[in-house]
């Protein structure tokens, strides 16, 4: 007796569930009904036989059932990116489905099992809801500056990791030294810093020699360069009595500068990267919308690059809020029966370097210029009203939104950023109102 299973339904396809890992995926083939197909098999990455012998499943099972496959990856991050390419071009439809879809849907059974074949399952499962969505795989261009830009900041942080360090040593050894430079991550600090380290080293060096390392890293002139010997002399002199230095201290000062330097080098590298490839695509739907963030007061090159790269394709964004939500800038609700949570805070779901670079936008939105002129004048009045009220943070949460949605517009009109007053706008939404009903 045949176990073909027969569909009359033109909508209804195979679902192939794959949990994704570093060295090897699970993968899981569900029908229609719910039912599997056979047992979850192992995909080992290293292995190319292994591949061929989940495609000819996933063929076996459509030509068993009649159906046609769509394959379903959980998103990790990185791991998923090859299998995600191998599978579509041998020509199979795959989607990209984010593991708190998978992690929160319905448990398939009354115990608490978690393990890779189970994950499978239920990614299998969790492919064949009707209302599922999935996420879109960025174009390379997309995914080089993403990948740019997290690397811009994964080094600046490990930077400011080595800059506190430093500062922790020169409170110890040199306190007084910290005051004299607006930052001690200066060129010439630094410089100054490796070459004599110790307050004895300043005192025991030539004075022209320190004024000529000044003047020629600063470049201020010879009149800053001899004020800032006098306030490194002084500091000195009072090291004597308040710091403490050992031979430890000398070696780990210059040892974070050396680090510091690398990271700069680096830094810069990736910058002059994210550069090139900008300026290599500017015939790009991608390059022009970064060039459209650009034109919002306070976003300049990096911020630009660092959304879009989060973004990836904006196509897939209907709505200002879904593109809030994707940040994770979306509140998470607490709520049950006559229970409700008070206190609602972001779900920070979303992608944190697209958070960061919008709390920075905000911050540039709501400051004000040397002269006392604001920014921009539509939000740093609407923060101000909003302070009247709320807290300073909820303020500023409610600014962030209105970035959110600025740059929703940006991108949706693909026009540049222009300052509009509320009633400049209504006048504007109305009069477009009256157009389409004409």
């Amino acid at each position: 007796m045949s176990n073909k299973v027969v569909f009359n339904l033109d909508e209804l396809f195979i679902s192939v569930g794959i949990d994704v890992g570093a060295d090897f995926s699970w993968m899981s083939i569900a029908l229609p009904n719910q039912q599997f197909v056979g047992k979850p098999y192992k995909i080992l990455h290293s292995r190319i036989n292994s591949l061929t012998t989940a495609l000819s499943k996933i063929k076996e099972a459509e030509e068993l059932y009649s159906l046609e496959s769509r394959i379903f990856l959980e998103s990790t991050g990185i791991y998923h990116y090859p299998l995600f390419c191998y599978l579509r071009d041998k020509g199979f439809n795959c989607s990209v489905i984010n593991p708190i879809i998978t992690k929160n849907s319905t448990n398939m059974n009354i115990r608490k099992v978690h393990n890779d074949r189970f994950d499978s399952k239920k990614a299998a499962l969790v492919g064949l809801k009707p209302d599922l969505k999935v996420s879109l795989m960025p174009s390379d261009l997309a995914l080089n500056c993403r990948n740019l830009c997290r690397e811009y900041y994964d080094l600046m942080d490990n930077r400011s990791a080595y800059i506190n360090k430093l500062q922790g040593e020169l409170r110890m050894a040199f306190p007084q030294y910290l005051g004299i430079f607006s930052k001690v991550t200066t060129n010439t600090s630094l410089t100054l810093l490796e070459t004599y380290t110790s307050p004895t080293a300043f005192i025991e060096a030539d004075c022209q020699e320190i004024i000529d390392t000044i003047k020629s890293t600063a470049r201020f002139g010879l009149t800053y360069a001899q004020k800032k010997y006098n306030a490194i002399i002084q500091a000195t002199n009072e090291a004597k009595e308040f710091g403490y230095i050992i031979d430890s201290n000398i070696k780990r000062i210059r040892l974070y500068i050396s680090f510091i330097r690398k990271y700069d080098e680096e830094i810069k590298g990736i910058l002059d990267s994210m550069h090139e490839l900008i300026n290599a695509n500017e015939d790009t739907v991608f390059v022009n919308q970064v060039h459209l963030i650009e034109t919002y007061k306070g976003a300049g090159f990096l911020s630009a690059v660092s959304l879009m790269g989060e973004i990836g394709d904006f196509s897939a964004f209907s709505k200002p809020k879904q593109l809030f939500a994707y940040f994770g800038l979306d509140p998470a609700v607490k709520q049950s029966g006559k229970f409700e949570g008070t206190k609602i805070k972001m779900s920070k779901r979303g992608s944190a370097i697209a958070r960061r670079v919008l709390h920075t936008l905000t911050l540039q939105s709501i400051s004000t210029s040397r002269t006392g002129e604001a920014k921009n004048p539509v939000l740093h009045d609407y923060y101000l009203k909003k302070c009247e009220s709320k807290p300073k943070l909820v303020a500023m949460g409610a600014v962030s939104h209105k970035v959110c949605n600025i740059i929703f517009a940006i991108l949706r009109d693909n026009k540049p950023f222009e300052i509009i007053k509320p009633e400049e706008h209504i006048k504007q939404y109305n009069a477009a109102k009256c157009d389409n009903a004409a």
